[in-house]
């Protein structure tokens, strides 16, 4: 292994900085640095995209969603995307760059959703909510410009996560259909004893006791086994759409993302993964810094308007 130079003189300057890992921080200042290491290395909000500011009503309060529709006539494909941060940290403004960048390039409504956040609210509220958003925009596609056939879910960690449990809860649910899932290095369970642990679980950014600190927040006292915050665990990933999963080599979650790309094909789903050599946990919200981000955001576009081209295809959808 060897980190990409870019991505090497990024991690030496964090040191340098002496800055406190960010679970080492109180919430508050550790969500203020979180903001502002992707404001000073995320990429810019493109101004091709029109932006538009909602609230949707869930079981669990009314939910902020940020609505960014490309140039041209509609009805577009829609993703619903998720952002990142450890289900503690982020919000709409940190998803910024990511969600119009998408908009613009797969040529789509992206829809973000800022979920409430742990520890005010623990799981499975994220998800909850975040399944009540998708099946919202469904529902009003015909008010965002969208196309109801045409519904994709997307996140990046945690949001990843986020991404694919509504993708299991839609199939619980026989609905929304949803024809793509777009995870960028989804944290897909509760358990840190993975070998891309041991290897990169200190120095890399994204830490296993930084993971620990994650989920400590987001659960209430359970073990985490719940496939609504672990899918690996789900019992059976059959029936759930295609996925592009993209995953970082010096990252701690990677081999459980990998697997659990594994599993999605063994039980049938298409699946597309892609490994960025040399490159952190992150690596896609921190673009700027990292310029391998934008080549995964500009892959992700084009396989998202390959997907919208083909359209839904009839599945059949099983209750478990």
């Amino acid at each position: 292994m060897s980190l990409d130079a870019r991505t090497a003189q990024w991690l030496e300057g964090l040191a340098a900085s002496g800055l406190p890992p960010l679970n080492e921080l109180p919430v508050p200042a550790a969500r203020e640095a979180f903001a502002g290491a992707v404001s000073a290395y995320g990429i810019a909000t493109s101004a091709a995209a029109r932006i538009e500011e909602r609230s949707v009503e869930t079981p669990h309060g009314d939910v902020p969603v940020r609505l960014y529709t490309p140039e041209g006539s509609g009805p577009f494909p829609v993703l619903v995307y998720f952002h990142g941060g450890g289900w503690v940290l982020g919000d709409l403004d940190t998803a910024d760059g990511v969600c119009s960048y998408l908009a613009t390039h797969s040529h789509a409504v992206v829809a973000s959703v800022g979920y409430s956040l742990s520890p005010e609210a623990r799981a499975p509220v994220a998800a909850e909510q975040c399944h009540a958003v998708t099946q919202w925009v469904a529902d009003n596609a015909a008010l965002v410009n969208a196309d109801p056939e045409r519904i994709a879910v997307g996140g990046d960690s945690a949001g990843a996560n986020l991404a694919a449990v509504v993708a299991l809860m839609a199939r619980e649910a026989a609905g929304p259909r949803l024809v793509h899932q777009l995870l960028f290095y989804p944290v897909v369970t509760r358990q840190t004893d993975a070998e891309s642990y041991a290897a990169y679980g200190d120095g890399y950014f994204l830490t296993k006791a930084m993971m620990e600190w994650f989920f400590d927040h987001y659960l209430d006292g359970g073990d985490g086994t719940d496939w609504r915050i672990s899918p690996l665990a789900a019992k059976s990933l059959a029936e759930l759409p295609e996925a592009h999963v993209i995953v970082a080599e010096c990252d701690p979650t990677r081999d459980d993302a990998e697997k659990f790309a594994a599993d999605l094909a063994a039980a049938g789903t298409t699946v597309t993964l892609q490994r960025f050599t040399g490159q952190i946990h992150g690596f896609v919200s921190l673009a700027e810094a990292m310029p391998e981000g934008k080549a995964a955001l500009a892959d992700a576009a084009a396989r998202l308007r390959g997907t919208f081209r083909r359209g839904w295809e009839p599945r059949v959808w099983l209750a478990r």
